[in-house]
């Protein structure tokens, strides 16, 4: 079992920065391959962005390319989610979710452990 848990949401107005984080803690976490999501009120959850376990390979939805920077630390139990130039339409939940792979996907079915999730808000 693996245990998410997510942090760094919160108000922010647009053009400005969050940087999200998320622990992954429980057996073998750091052979996981890890993903962002995010869902909007009224809207279904939609893939962010994607990272493989090694950290050397990532994807982003076209939302968000060039403004979002996922990461892991150095640890590879941690991963991160650097959002820059952030707009209201980027306002949602925020979920961290690990797959059960080295490699990432950004089909949310073919994730296997999920967090809770953070809020962003984003202010115009």
């Amino acid at each position: 079992q693996v245990q998410l848990v997510e942090s760094g949401g919160g108000l922010v107005q647009a053009g400005g920065s969050l940087r999200l984080s998320c622990a992954a803690s429980g057996r073998a976490s750091r052979a996981y391959a890890m993903g962002w999501f995010r869902q909007a009120p009224g809207k279904g959850r939609e893939f962010v962005a994607a990272i493989n376990w090694s950290g050397g390979s990532t994807y982003y939805a076209d939302s968000v390319k060039g403004r979002f920077t996922i990461s892991r630390g150095n640890a590879r139990n941690l991963v991160y989610l650097q959002m820059n130039g952030l707009k209201p339409e980027d306002t949602a939940v925020y979920y961290c979710a690990a797959i059960n792979s080295g490699t990432y996907s950004t089909i949310q079915g073919e994730y296997d452990y999920w967090g809770q999730g953070t809020q962003v808000t984003v202010s115009s």
